[in-house]
Order: structure tokens, then sequence, then C-alpha cells
């Protein structure tokens, strides 16, 4: 059949690629329907396209395979990100299943040891009944990555900074040592965003976001998003998206896109709350222990400061009495106890009990997730507010 890809299409104008992130972000969606000149996108809800003549299309087919809405977020994610395409899916979880789909059985991956409960869940009960199995290490010792990587590695996955203990791993050092080893890097760049980090152009293979957080950034939108940097694998990502289906709808995509314009004034202002916040937190008499890489004593900071452009809106921090934790969750007023992060309202989140509660608590310990930890996604609310929550609900026997 002919058919012309939407992924090439000539019919709308883009933005230079020289122009800033800033930029791209206000601009997008802007100038792709020149029928009406549509500054915001139309939602193409259609699930079926009609075709122009037996064995031509128009580029659209089902919407499953493509869809006009959802491909102006793609290409809009793939221009940040520095790739060369992009691809949306209905969650954080449905991008990275996609990404595991890669391998198969008898494959080995090495993950981040402290990285998101969910992927744990997913590598260890879901691929490992299949016969693909994971080495989890700090990834931020470059050693211990070699040492992990076997004959049958076929992917490094690496959360940085990771969730929740915001440990910095290297991006660059292990894309490099990956490429040596013939093993694709795999970021999970949903903390930083392509505001602050680009991974793709530190010489990682493929990003993935929980887009639910801050890309969305209103905490009213679920979606997944990945990015490649070659043709390979923009191939076979797409072949697996068509496949598996698990893709995102247009309504969200729209969503998604609407979050996206302001992500630039969202996380420069989550950046400075979160740094008052750390400064308090670091100083109080109840707390233990805070990990923000904008602390100037933040392990490994001077990777992160090499390779990120900012410090973005996650805190975790230890108190020093477990029994301070159901009192601290239970006062909070303009906090909420909630398990999401990346939205502009600040939520407080107990690990140990719900992002991490999959991961066997030996090994969370192991990793710095105990059960005197608790994981703050700082909102672009007034400081001062925010300060005189925790306050309030720190002195609270």
């Amino acid at each position: 059949m002919e058919r012309t890809d939407p992924h090439e299409s000539e019919q709308v104008t883009r933005a230079p690629a020289d122009f800033r992130l800033d930029t791209k972000l206000a601009q997008a969606g802007n100038r792709r329907d020149p029928a009406t000149g549509a500054i915001s996108p139309p939602v193409y809800y259609s699930t079926a396209y009609a075709h122009p003549a037996l064995g031509q299309s128009t580029g659209y087919d089902y919407t499953r395979t493509g869809n006009p809405t959802r491909q102006i977020l793609e290409e809009t994610i793939a221009d940040l990100e520095q790739g060369v395409r992009g691809f949306a899916f209905a969650s954080g979880m449905a991008a990275i299943s996609t990404v595991f789909g890669l391998l198969r059985p008898g494959d080995h991956l090495v993950a981040s040891n402290d990285l998101y409960g969910g992927t744990y869940r997913l590598l260890q009960q879901v691929l490992g009944r299949i016969g693909i199995e994971a080495a989890y290490v700090d990834t931020g010792d470059l050693a211990a990555v070699e040492r992990a990587i076997q004959p049958n590695t076929k992917a490094l996955f690496i959360e940085t900074p990771s969730n929740p203990t915001m440990k910095i791993t290297d991006i660059a050092a292990c894309a490099a040592l990956a490429r040596t080893h013939g093993v694709w890097t795999v970021v999970d760049n949903t903390f930083m965003t392509p505001y602050f980090q680009q991974p793709l152009a530190l010489g990682a293979d493929i990003v993935v976001h929980s887009a639910t957080k801050y890309l969305g950034g209103h905490n009213d939108v679920m979606a997944g998003l990945i990015v490649v940097r070659d043709d390979t694998l923009a191939e076979q990502i797409g072949f697996l998206q068509n496949s598996i289906g698990a893709v995102l709808g247009p309504q969200d995509a729209w969503l998604l896109l609407r979050g996206m314009k302001t992500l630039a004034l969202r996380m420069a202002r989550h950046e400075q709350n979160s740094l008052a916040i750390a400064d308090w937190l670091r100083a109080h008499p109840s707390v233990e222990k805070v990990y923000y890489p904008g602390l100037a004593d933040h392990p490994r900071r001077d990777i992160h400061v090499r390779q990120a452009r900012g410090f973005g809106g996650m805190i975790a921090f230890e108190v020093k009495d477990s029994t301070q934790i159901a009192h601290i969750l239970a006062s909070v007023k303009l906090i909420s106890f909630a398990e999401s992060l990346g939205g502009v309202e600040t939520l407080l989140t107990y690990p140990a009990r719900q992002t991490h509660a999959d991961i066997p608590q030996d090994i969370r310990e192991q990793c710095g997730v105990t059960e005197r930890l608790l994981r703050l996604s700082v909102g672009i609310e007034d400081a001062g507010d925010l300060l005189r929550d925790l306050d309030q609900a720190f002195s609270i026997q």
C-alpha cells in the first residue's frame, strides 16, 4: 500500500532546531494544523481513517498504529530529548514494559539497586517468570556495573537521581561502558525531565518517562513516553508499540501537551522551593538525613552538576525515630499524604509502605529505603506556607 509516513510529513511547519528548550515547550503543538491555523492542536478521536484509493494511505490507518494528536506529542518529546523518534503510552509502566519487550528469555539486565518499586516488581515478578534475569547494583559505582555485566546482558537500566534516595549515576560513563559490551543504556528520566537532563545527548540509547509526573504536571493525566537515539531502535520500539497496543489516547495526549507547555516555569519553581525545604529539613533536630542533589554535600553531586542543569523537586529524608512517621503523615494540612509525584501540589509519600512495598524489606533497607524514610514531591506553592505546614506537623507529638 502506498502511504505517507506521518512521522515524515512536510505539511506542517516545525520550530527551528536552535530554539531554546523553554521556547520549544511553550510552542508545543503550535503551527500543526495549517488548514485552520489552530494554536492548540486538535484532538483526533477517530479510530479509523479513510483510504484515498486502493493501495493508498494518508499515513493514518488505525489509531493504535498512529494518531495525529499522539504524533504531535511523540515528535515533541523526541525533539526535547534529542532523539530520532518518540512513543507515547498509557502509563509509565507501559512504556517501561515495552522497552523490556526488546529482551528475550535467557537475557540479562543490570539495574539501579534502589529504583522505583513498580519497575522492580515488573522485573522480578513478571519478567523473571519468562527467564529474564536482573542484577541490581549501585550504578554510580562503575566498577560494580562492569562486574555485573554478563555475556547475556542486553541492557543497563538507570535512574538518576534514583527513586527515592536520589543516588547519582554518571550517564556518560555508564553508556560508554555499556557500549563496549554491546549493551543498551536505558535511563528513566522522570525526576529530571528533559528540561534539566538529556540522557541521549550523554550517550544513552533509550529514555523513558512516567509522563504522569512532571511532564503532565497537574496530577490529572496518566502517560508514559519513550525516546530512542537511532532508527534501528525506533523501528523495534515502533513494532512493539503497535503490537502490544498500550498506546496513549488522543485526549490524554492533548492534556499532556498542554501540561508540558509550562514545564520550564514549573521546574524552576519546584527547584526553588526544594532548595529552601531541603535546607530547613537538614537543620531540623528531628531529621537524621536529607537526600537532595542541590545540597552541597550530596554524594556525587559533582557528577550531577556536570550532566544536569538543575536539581529538581524531589527530596527524601529520614527522621530519627520511626514513631514520628505516623504523626507527620496525619498532621500535614497543606501537604497531601499521597503516592504520586511531580504535580503542582506538594505530596508526601512513605516509600516503605507505598511505592517500594513490593521490594523485600532487607533489600529495601540495604538501599536506604528504611522505615524512617519519607519522600517529598515539592510543589509550586509558596515556600513559606509549605515550611509552616512542615513545622506544625513535626511539632505535634
